[in-house]
């Protein structure tokens, strides 16, 4: 069942930890692929100088964090890779959570042409391992790409996410990744993952 609006109008905090075990959907040209969301990151743009509405910073760029809940937020990043976030809390309070990585469930063979050019059979142990451990692999993965900014997933059947079976799994609560710039906001423990989980992006 597809997740709610309400369920992401929240404390990106907490969004970002409750959507450990739910699933991603991306529909790439009427095929359904299908990832658990195994960690995440939440950003909170008035007290966070990692967050790229941090101060109330107001771009084009940074125009869908103050959306509405359940927005996606697609950005490119060294040139090369997207990140995807779902907006989170009240519309014009600029929070949200990236999605860094997931565990392929459903079309895994065309996640793995999108991101190898090559069928799943055909990959190395690598390979397998680094299919979506990430934020940039992942978005390779599921065919998510700046045309899916400031998507509605409330009503898109593009992109979404469902929600799952309830898993049995112990959350780690760790440092985000990527953010040394980002002086006291370093320390703040708002990445989550499902704890050995073998598609995380690092421990």
């Amino acid at each position: 069942m597809k997740l709610e609006k309400d369920f992401f109008n929240r404390d990106a905090r907490v969004v970002a930890e409750e959507l450990l075990g739910k699933v991603l959907v991306s529909n790439y040209n009427g095929k359904i692929l299908k990832g658990k969301i195994v960690e995440t990151e939440a950003y909170i743009g008035e007290i966070d100088k990692a967050s790229h509405a941090y101060g109330g910073k107001r771009t084009k760029r940074t125009e869908p964090l103050y959306g509405e809940p359940y927005t996606a937020y697609v950005y490119f990043i060294y040139g090369m890779y997207y990140c995807f976030n779902i907006i989170t809390n009240k519309k014009d309070i600029p929070e949200g959570v990236l999605i860094r990585a997931i565990e392929p469930i459903e079309g895994i063979n065309i996640m793995s042409n999108l991101r190898f050019g090559k069928d799943y059979s055909d990959l190395n142990k690598n390979q397998i391992k680094v299919l979506s451990n990430g934020p940039g692999k992942l978005c390779i993965a599921m065919n998510i790409s700046k045309d899916d900014n400031y998507e509605d997933m409330n009503k898109s059947n593009k992109i979404y996410v469902e929600n799952n079976k309830i898993d049995n799994f112990q959350i780690i609560k760790t440092k985000r990744i990527g953010i040394d710039y980002a002086e006291e906001a370093v320390d703040f423990l708002w990445r989550y993952y499902i704890k050995d989980n073998k598609y995380i992006s690092k421990k």
